[in-house]
């Protein structure tokens, strides 16, 4: 059988105001309440976690129907991470980068590969799909500073 035809790369970056460790920390601390800071209604359900795997399943029930994902993630610690994950509608493979950046601040790099899986249609636009996730990003970006301020104010 030939060879499948490449699946579409997305990009989207984001800095933000605290160091890369704290950073990086805080965005490979997944939680069952994730979807509150990305103003979304999935439920999330962490199946095991280990110093260099995390696999946690999300479950949304929408007008059009239940969207299900597994993500596994492998953890690189310093200053990246990697995620495979498939579900109703897609399958996805995304890696994520940090780099630190004068000032205290860090810039993530987040490349995407994604595809129609199961029920999914097409893949989006380029724009259609880093434009939300990159909205996403500003609104962890937020929590990320207000959370590092926070222990700022406790030392």
């Amino acid at each position: 059988m030939g060879e499948s035809w490449p699946m579409p790369v997305y990009e989207v970056k984001a800095t933000f105001r605290a160091p890369l460790k704290f950073v990086y920390e805080w965005c490979t601390d997944y939680r069952p309440q994730d979807a509150r800071l990305e103003s979304e209604n999935y439920e999330r359900k962490i199946l095991r976690r280990s110093s260099r795997e995390v696999i946690y399943e999300d479950l949304e029930d929408s007008k059009d129907g239940w969207f299900w994902a597994r993500h596994v993630v492998r953890l690189f610690p310093p200053n990246r991470w990697h995620s495979d994950t498939v579900g109703s509608h897609r399958a996805l493979s995304l890696e994520y980068r940090l780099a630190a950046l004068p000032g205290g601040r860090t810039q993530l790099t987040l490349t995407a590969r994604r595809r129609p899986y199961g029920v999914g249609g097409k893949n989006p636009p380029r724009a259609k799909w880093e434009g939300p996730v990159a909205m996403s990003w500003k609104r962890f970006g937020r929590a990320i500073e207000r959370d590092y301020q926070k222990t700022r104010v406790r030392r």
